[in-house]
């Protein structure tokens, strides 16, 4: 019972990531890309391992099951010990080395020189989002003068006016095939940034400026989640990144500026 039972586990196993049942929405990235062909890498790596684990314990279970017979000890085999333990080793190098680029391609490449900055703000439980005017800077923040119920959740100074044309606004919006480059911040515990089609995510850390860079290559809205928990209303953190063409783009900067 106990080996059949091993057998439909793996059968079934089997079944729910050949067909698919849960797989990750399209990715909207190069880096994503990447990111897709190294699990999959390792998904079949691993699942061969997985697969041929357990049918030989569901064969070692069947085989020797009881029948009476005076147990047998076994101290084992060395050789076959050290040959496993090192062939596991390799094959874990291996998959680390084959996904380095899809790591450096988010992690340590730098942003395009002309990446368009977005300066992500995360607080319980809402994303902000900052774009910089006309004149290209950001504003000067003044954390004793934040104040989200009149309209000032990042605390911009009023006086400096580089920030008086600063966009401020609750969802991102970015030009399709342009690079972005996002800051990330927070103002109180640590938060997160999650977009599944990216195949990325990034904490927020308090004290700390955080960029990350992506270029999307697909038109459409993408749901944007923190995956820290960060309070009572953690599961109601959420926003949108919206990939939209050229001249949508310059509309909605037009738009947010005379709004704002």
């Amino acid at each position: 019972m106990l080996a059949l039972l091993l057998v439909l586990l793996v059968a079934t196993t089997v079944y729910v990531f050949g067909a698919h049942l849960f797989s990750a929405p399209p990715p909207i990235t190069r880096a994503a890309l990447l990111v897709d062909h190294q699990y999959n890498l390792t998904l079949y790596v691993a699942g061969a391992v997985f697969i041929l684990a357990q049918l030989g314990l569901a064969y070692a279970v069947f085989r020797f099951r009881d029948r009476g017979q005076s147990a047998h000890f076994t101290h084992g085999n060395l050789a076959m010990e050290v040959a496993w333990t090192s062939l596991t080793l390799l094959i874990f190098l291996g998959l680390a080395i084959a996904g380095r680029k899809a790591w450096a391609e988010a992690r340590f490449t730098p942003s395009d020189p002309g990446a368009i900055q977005v300066e992500v703000t995360t607080a319980q439980f809402a994303y902000t989002f900052r774009y910089a005017g006309a004149d290209g800077k950001f504003g000067r923040l003044d954390l004793n003068l934040i104040n989200a119920p009149e309209g000032n959740p990042l605390g911009l100074d009023p006086k400096d006016p580089a920030g008086r044309d600063d966009i401020v606004v609750p969802t991102l919006t970015v030009p399709v095939n342009r690079p972005v480059e996002l800051l990330l911040r927070s103002q109180d515990v640590i938060h997160n940034f999650s977009v599944r089609e990216l195949r990325f995510q990034q904490d927020s850390v308090p004290g700390m400026m955080i960029p990350v860079h992506f270029t999307a290559n697909r038109i459409g809205q993408y749901e944007l989640v923190c995956t820290q928990l960060c309070g009572l209303g953690h599961n109601k953190m959420h926003s949108f990144l919206n990939v939209v063409s050229e001249p949508d783009y310059e509309n909605f900067l037009q738009q947010r500026a005379g709004g704002q």
